[in-house]
């Protein structure tokens, strides 16, 4: 045995070297040949992307803003769950409502809603938003409930709820949208 040249020691016994493939024949074993053709691929990743990951708009008017802004930071990592925040609402198929939805607002709400392409789904964040909160019974311009704009897929109460409780209303969601079999039709 020659010494290594790198290192000045005999090479140790390593793995033996990789005969060439055939064609046709699979780089993984116990996958088919198509294994590492991206195109029969990528069905199944669209499909489980659609499946699992939500891009959400952002549309936090209040304190429960906040809250929201904690849930996606790197402690909470909303990423993880397959949830990822869009400016736009064009490329969103969530609208998070967080917070206190006026009249004056109402009108911006709905647009929004409007230019999100389908399926799209609305999860309304906290008691303001659900309900209207502590601010309607003494003003005359906040709106009693955003699911009077829009139609809304999951409830998160509290004021401001938790970014536990904001997760878990996305996995809820989630949740919905697998049980569904038809991916355009609302739950």
């Amino acid at each position: 045995m020659s010494p290594d040249p790198a290192h000045g020691q005999p090479p140790g016994p390593g793995p033996p070297p990789a005969a060439p493939l055939a064609h046709g024949s699979a780089p993984f074993p116990g996958l088919g040949p198509e294994a590492h053709v991206m195109v029969g691929n990528a069905d199944l990743f669209v499909n489980w992307a659609r499946k699992s990951s939500l891009w959400y708009l952002l549309f936090a008017t209040a304190c429960c803003g906040i809250e929201l802004m904690q849930a996606g930071a790197s402690r909470y990592d909303m990423d993880r769950f397959g949830a990822v925040f869009r400016a736009t609402p064009r490329q969103s198929d969530l609208m998070l409502v967080a917070g206190t939805i006026t009249h004056k607002m109402a009108d911006r709400v709905k647009r929004l809603y409007d230019q999100m392409p389908e399926p799209k789904y609305v999860i309304s964040m906290g008691s303001c938003a659900n309900t209207g909160g502590p601010f309607y019974k003494d003003s005359y311009c906040v709106v009693k409930g955003v699911d009077l704009l829009i139609p809304v897929d999951v409830y998160i109460p509290g004021c401001p709820p938790r970014p536990e409780a904001l997760i878990d209303g996305i996995m809820s969601l989630q949740k919905i949208i697998m049980r569904k079999k038809n991916y355009g039709a609302k739950a």
